[in-house]
């Protein structure tokens, strides 16, 4: 069964945080939530089967195989799915074809890219007892919409996967799942994915291939710029950089100008400059350690019930229930 998109996102006034990002002192930025737009969502949909990008060839292994416990260890209850950052909706298949083996479910995917709720619409056509009810809203409102409106005897089951908590500067990653975890009542449960520390040799490539599908991905930042703010930036001017922060554990992803260049941006009433070899920082990935993620839970509220470690890509898929 498929219900349309039932709660449409009102979007953080773009303009207004491309005019704050541009002009903060030192190192410019530019929100990663603006990398995905309609092209930026589809560019992302192709960077997770690259070669060199072994996030999600990892994580598809462990939900492959911990799919089942995971199900299992909740089922004695009625079970909603709730997914932020859903994407297409293929990482959540290997938990709903388990749910769809036991129970009628409804799996909320939350996505602010309506693409992607389309996608999600048709991914699970095959499933008769799964019922796909997209929130086209930020993670936390569509997930305390999911929260209220649940049946009283359903748990909730809320899938954050890929490497999107690595996005977060700490300690904003522990201030988002204690978020997360106030929104759950006992019974219900988060799968957490986490990128793990490993060699540069795994981790760089997998931000830079090849093919430079990662690189548009990232320009595509400012060619939305330009079509929704006016705005005037010489995208084939912006170079695509990684950086690592050995320290941190944090791999940076940059534009950075070739030129000094004047940029008008009529929407967000602003004039910017750059100079030469400047960047603009649009997205961060931290990795972690196990004894990281540990922590991440305990300070969240959250207990580990289990987790699942893939030893080909270094990646961790672990089962939270509240404390």
């Amino acid at each position: 069964m498929l219900t349309e998109t039932l709660v449409r996102y009102s979007p953080t006034d773009f303009a207004a945080d491309v005019r704050t990002g541009l002009t903060l002192p030192g190192q410019k930025e530019l929100p990663s939530k603006y990398l995905y737009d309609e092209i930026g969502s589809s560019l992302f949909e192709v960077i997770v089967v690259l070669p060199e990008y072994g996030v999600y060839r990892a994580e598809d292994r462990l939900l492959r195989r911990c799919g089942d416990d995971a199900v299992r260890l909740l089922s004695a209850r009625p079970v909603a799915v709730a997914e932020l950052g859903s994407g297409s909706g293929r990482k959540a298949r290997s938990i709903l074809e388990s749910l769809n083996r036991r129970q009628e479910t409804t799996y909320y995917p939350i996505e602010i890219s309506p693409t992607s709720l389309v996608h999600c619409a048709k991914e699970f056509r095959d499933l008769p007892h799964v019922s796909v009810v997209g929130l086209e809203q930020s993670y936390l409102d569509g997930l305390r919409y999911v929260s209220a409106c649940r049946r009283r005897d359903e748990n909730l089951l809320v899938l954050f996967l890929g490497s999107t908590i690595g996005n977060f500067d700490p300690p904003a990653d522990e201030q988002f799942l204690g978020e997360v975890r106030r929104t759950l009542q006992c019974g219900d449960a988060l799968l957490l994915g986490t990128d793990l520390e490993k060699p540069l040799s795994q981790i760089l490539p997998a931000y830079d291939d090849s093919l430079g599908v990662t690189a548009a991905f990232n320009r595509n930042i400012l060619t939305r710029a330009n079509r929704e703010l006016r705005a005037d930036f010489d995208v084939s001017e912006f170079r695509h950089v990684i950086r690592y922060d050995k320290s941190r554990r944090r791999v940076e992803m940059h534009l950075q100008v070739m030129r000094d260049q004047q940029v008008s941006i009529p929407e967000a009433e602003l004039n910017v400059s750059f100079l030469k070899g400047e960047t603009i920082w649009t997205e961060s990935s931290y990795k972690y350690r196990l004894q990281d993620v540990g922590r991440l839970a305990l300070r969240s509220g959250f207990r580990i019930r289990e987790q699942w470690l893939d030893e080909i890509w270094p990646f961790a898929q672990t089962l939270m229930i509240p404390c």
